[in-house]
């Protein structure tokens, strides 16, 4: 997920050395899960309300393991944890815009997405990646921003770079 979100960056004009680092610091996103009771985390179907808002603290929970993690990189991967579920609209689970947060947050947010439809799960089987696409087409004006989507598409339909993308996605 991490090479992914380093691409939508690069593809957003980013530099190099900048979209290297959201590499590394979106690696980290969900390592709050490690914090996750394991029936909840690998629960088959289905989450129920009080399982859900639960999950949701992994966010919050990897921000805090972060906390001695100094510098600019420790700053990003913090972010990356607490806000990779936010939207562009507001929604999510913190209620943040994504226009409010640091500007790699939507890069990070849309791979997380994109990955976690085309990766089997203990609750879901794997999206094929056309269903994927789709669905982030759908969520443009609502998780991602407009713009956001049409760059991220660009990316993974573009021909030959599509085989290149998949083998990024690590399940």
């Amino acid at each position: 997920m991490g090479r992914l979100a380093e691409l939508v960056a690069l593809e957003c004009g980013v530099r190099p050395a900048v979209a290297s680092q959201i590499r590394i610091a979106a690696t980290l996103h969900d390592i709050g899960k490690q914090k996750i009771p394991r029936d909840i985390l690998n629960k088959p179907g289905k989450l129920n309300a009080q399982e859900f808002d639960i999950i949701k603290t992994h966010t919050v929970l990897g921000a805090e393991m972060l906390s001695s993690m100094r510098g600019e990189l420790g700053e990003m991967a913090r972010a990356c944890c607490l806000y990779h579920h936010e939207y562009w609209n507001g929604g999510g689970y913190l209620g943040r815009f994504t226009d409010d947060l640091p500007f790699y947050i939507p890069f990070v947010a849309i791979s997380d997405v994109f990955t976690a439809l085309v990766c089997e799960r203990s609750y879901k089987q794997a999206w094929p990646p056309s269903e994927a696409i789709a669905y982030i087409q759908n969520q443009a004006d609502t998780q991602f921003s407009p713009v956001l989507v049409g760059i991220f598409l660009s990316l993974v339909q573009s021909g030959s770079r599509v085989s290149a993308i998949y083998a990024e996605v690590r399940c």
